[in-house]
């Protein structure tokens, strides 16, 4: 068997056919985050957890995202899956800079 005989479109053709409409970026919210507060298993430090984060981000955005966020509040932190860790007990700080990237953020205050 060949893929183009299990493939019902493959006869189909774009030809002649007009362009799409062009259409405008997003705006807007790019997705709802949880903040979570952890102290577990960290020597009693505190850890900022940017949890949840929309499934239609790339890794290479979270990474730049960790990075914008390490960078403002001056600390460390790391990507581990699709979750954000910044080290220090900063929320509203990140907060704010979750939300000027037009994500809408729940939990932590």
């Amino acid at each position: 068997m060949t893929a183009d005989t299990n493939n019902p479109f493959a006869a189909l053709s774009v030809e002649g056919l007009p362009p799409g409409p062009e259409l405008p970026p997003r705006k807007g919210r790019a997705g709802r985050v949880v903040l979570r507060r952890e102290t577990a298993h960290r020597g009693g430090k505190t850890v900022i957890v940017v949890d949840q984060l929309p499934a239609h981000l790339p890794v290479a955005r979270i990474e730049e995202l960790a990075r914008q966020l390490r960078k403002a509040c001056g600390c460390g932190g790391t990507v581990k899956g699709r979750t954000i860790e910044v080290q220090g007990d900063q929320p509203a700080r990140i907060r704010s800079i979750l939300e000027g990237e037009g994500f809408q953020v729940a939990g932590e205050r």
